[in-house]
């Protein structure tokens, strides 16, 4: 599982910085929306290379179901977007996105703590 975690984790660093990094990259300014769009499906690329086999070793391996992956990475992708959103963007955490993020900690316990029936 801990694999799966790092490979999560990994992934959502390129999503991040595919998604939102070109907001503070100042060499962008000015130049064509394409060149960021372009850019941000470069460094996706190394998204996927990390997801796809995060997500077939937990569902194979590891024995998560599809919403058990999905609920997962979910919270990797706020975790990983709060730490950019303070460091990189210079935003901080106000009390109704810490609940937010709190309520989907919440979906990871209800995800995990029980066996769906077959």
């Amino acid at each position: 599982m801990s694999k799966v975690i790092l490979l999560l984790i990994g992934s959502n660093v390129f999503m991040t910085i595919a998604w939102y990094g070109h907001l503070k990259f100042r060499w962008l300014e000015g130049k064509p929306l394409l060149v960021a769009i372009l850019l941000a499906w470069g460094v996706a690329f190394f998204e996927y290379c990390l997801q796809v086999p995060a997500n077939r070793l937990g569902y194979m391996t590891n024995h998560l179901s599809g919403y058990q992956l999905k609920v997962i990475q979910e919270v990797i992708t706020l975790t990983v977007f709060i730490v950019f959103a303070w460091i990189v963007l210079k935003e901080r955490l106000t009390w109704n996105y810490a609940a937010s993020f709190l309520c989907m900690m919440l979906a990871v316990y209800f995800a995990m703590a029980f066996k769906p029936s077959a």
